[in-house]
């Protein structure tokens, strides 16, 4: 029995076919002739676009537009100025080849994404690797990303999955994916919830524990995998595949059903988004509405600040598509260790602390305002919500209500629409604001606990850092007191109050979020049903 991390949950029995990639050594090399090499580094790279454009059409066809969109990012790095040209700069500076060029360049943008303390971000540190040797193999002239002929049931081992991988993988005849690396929201992760398949991530050396065409059973749910199993194991986990399967269809019954406990009380199940058209899984999924829209991913894989038009046409999309449910979008939450390319910001000692979200936003008014008057006018257009995020005290929500009332004059007197009682409230992720709660539920219309970073300040345990991990607990006393203040002083001034962290969508924490009287549960999409399911049995 080999431990790992739960990626996606299910059951999966069959054979191994272990992927790798072709190894490329790189060197670094002097030139003499640079516009050689640069024309070199541009033919890989144009080579490389032509390979996504397929790879992106055929992913559309058999995932679907939104799930395929990865590529988009993955083009538009191949279209940023700023990561190709820095490539050619150190061929034409430092008189070098163009692998070992380009190799510096993929380091480090990767440790840029390594060091933001936003789990999500982190792991797209692995689509600008894909890139990368995507363009690496093109430059060497070798095959990038192909497994040979795979039979039914297969279960794919790798030390990771890229995007290109999944996408040239037979979905017919995969039944499950185990690596070596990454954690739940890497793109394996992701690609596997979006086809409902099981994944074990984070193995460290499982390629070199298995042999192709062992048999390999894949538990998605302990993240456990069992190599060679005895017929005893074996039947013992065809019956658990079988209670799983016939419980996933029973969930799709809740798609449409409003949740309620037993005693009667409405409970919104809603879900975290992170692109606009990730609004669709959630819709999918029976949700009933989003309950954090994170619009910084908006803000990044790009060279410049997205116009008010462009955010405009993104937030009217989401608040469109969910008609009357309530979305609520959380405003820029950049700053501190994650970090804009375009966007200069002087280092700082503890970014966790630092100038960040909020902060980040009131001091940079250029940078807020645009956003502010965006989501303005797609309150135009259905339930939208604006949410502050990183808010330590009362006169910080109340700068952000000023700055959001004059954009509110300003578009009255352009004569543009928007609804003038669009609900604002608060992202409680730090402890004054859950300890003052009482004091700003006086003039929000809402709190939403963000857990991830209430846990993380509360215990001052770094949630990233393996050797203080075990002290992340989202059930501690402290950080369960600081919830239910939070939630007591919503509804002593009559507001509603939910979660948005991933604590939301916990098995072991949705009794007690229910017995505190959390009003709504935002989670991933993939989390939805099953937390309906325990909210209508409590």
């Amino acid at each position: 029995m080999i431990k790992g991390i739960s990626a996606s949950k299910g059951y999966a029995i069959g054979q191994a076919a272990i992927k790798s990639n072709e190894d490329i050594i790189i060197t670094e090399t002097k030139i003499n002739d640079v516009a050689a090499e640069k024309n070199k580094l541009s033919v890989a790279i144009e080579l490389t676009r032509k390979q996504l454009n397929i790879i992106s059409q055929k992913a559309e066809k058999e995932v679907g537009k939104d799930n395929s969109s990865i590529f988009e990012s993955h083009m538009m790095f191949l279209d940023d100025p700023e990561f190709t040209g820095m490539a050619e700069a150190s061929i034409e500076n430092n008189m070098i080849n163009a692998e070992k060029a380009l190799q510096d360049v993929v380091n480090e943008y990767m440790g840029i994404f390594a060091a933001m303390d936003d789990e999500y971000m982190r792991e797209r540190g692995a689509d600008v690797r894909d890139v990368g040797d995507r363009i690496q193999s093109n430059l060497a002239g070798k095959s990038y990303g192909k497994m040979d002929e795979i039979g039914e049931n297969t279960i794919v081992v790798a030390r990771d999955l890229t995007p290109s991988d999944t996408a040239q993988l037979d979905k017919s005849k995969v039944i499950a994916f185990l690596t070596d690396i990454g954690g739940r929201t890497s793109h394996t992760a992701i690609m596997a919830r979006t086809l409902e398949i099981p994944a074990v991530v984070g193995m460290k050396d499982i390629t070199a524990r298995v042999k192709n065409g062992d048999n390999v059973i894949a538990d998605g749910c302990e993240g456990i995998v069992i190599l060679n199993p005895d017929k005893k194991t074996l039947d013992e986990y065809k019956q658990k595949k079988y209670e799983f399967e016939k419980e996933r269809e029973l969930l799709k019954k809740l798609v449409n059903i409003k949740t309620r406990t037993k005693d009667g009380k409405r409970i919104e199940v809603v879900g975290n988004i992170g692109k606009p058209e990730d609004v669709n899984k959630v819709l999918e999924n029976g949700g009933d509405g989003v309950g954090l829209f994170r619009t910084e991913f908006l803000y990044m894989d790009r060279d410049s600040i997205p116009t008010e038009e462009e955010q405009f046409q993104a937030y009217k999309y989401v608040t469109q598509k969910m008609g009357d449910r309530p979305v609520v979008i959380r405003t820029l939450d950049i700053g501190g260790d994650k970090k804009l390319s375009y966007l200069p910001m002087a280092e700082e000692m503890n970014p966790f602390l630092g100038l960040r979200a909020i902060r980040l936003c009131l001091g940079r008014i250029d940078i807020f305002k645009p956003q502010l008057r965006a989501l303005l006018r797609a309150s135009a257009y259905g339930n939208l919500k604006i949410m502050f995020p990183m808010i330590s005290s009362l006169d910080e929500f109340l700068e952000s209500k000023r700055i959001l009332k004059e954009c509110m004059q300003e578009l009255k007197s352009e004569g543009k629409a928007f609804n003038e009682k669009l609900e604002t409230g608060i992202m409680v992720e730090i402890p004054a604001a859950a300890v003052c709660a009482d004091e700003l539920a006086k003039h929000v219309d809402f709190f939403s606990i963000g857990t991830n970073d209430l846990i993380q300040y509360t215990i001052a345990a770094d949630r990233m850092n393996e050797k203080v991990a075990y002290l992340y607990n989202p059930m501690h006393p402290a950080v369960l007191k600081l919830i239910k203040m939070t939630i007591q002083a919503a509804h002593a001034e009559g507001k509603w109050c939910g979660m948005c962290g991933e604590m939301a969508g916990d098995e072991n924490a949705v009794p007690t979020l229910l017995e505190y009287g959390l009003d709504e549960f935002s989670m991933s999409a993939s989390s939805i049903l099953n937390t309906k399911k325990l909210i209508i049995n409590n």
